[in-house]
């Protein structure tokens, strides 16, 4: 039977060519000189230090833009809260992959509200499509890539 997985996966060396792009551009605008204003790109997540508020909203169009031109969508990407220590200020962005237990429901109840024939399942941090014709299953991703969902989805794992 054909099938195919749904599942929410950020390319990490692109997140580290646009944290590096981001950095290059910090370091040589204007308004940035002589602050150690930068992006710290850890596991999960990417922490924008510098020295005021002002500065961290002014870096955040920048990291956007950056990740925008490497073809990463930026709704996974979600900001924390801003943390100022009075010499530095600094933000967490997390980075959103998997497709979590929540989204995973919606995209379930998504797929069976539209009555098409195929089955979906949860596997971890995918969702497994499943049908008797290609047809339906492309009809599917037709169907997800037009609903607006709060994080990015890829279609991968097709099988005929």
């Amino acid at each position: 039977m054909p099938s195919f997985d749904i599942v929410s996966e950020l390319d990490s060396h692109e997140v580290t060519n646009a944290v590096d792009q981001a950095n290059k551009e910090v370091a040589t605008r204007f308004d940035f000189k002589g602050s150690n204003a930068c992006f710290e790109q850890q596991d999960d997540s990417i922490v924008m230090k510098a020295e005021s508020t002002f500065q961290l909203q002014q870096m955040l169009p920048i990291l956007y833009a950056k990740m925008g031109k490497r073809g990463i969508d930026i709704s996974s990407l979600e900001s924390g809260k801003i943390q100022d220590t009075g010499k530095t200020a600094q933000q967490p962005i997390t980075l959103k992959q998997g497709v979590g237990t929540d989204l995973a429901k919606k995209i379930v109840k998504l797929i069976k509200d539209k009555k098409l024939k195929v089955q979906a399942a949860i596997n971890g941090d995918k969702v497994r499509v499943t049908g008797k014709k290609r047809d339906d299953l492309q009809e599917v991703i037709q169907m997800l890539r037009t609903e607006e969902l709060e994080q990015p989805l890829q279609f991968n794992n097709f099988r005929d």
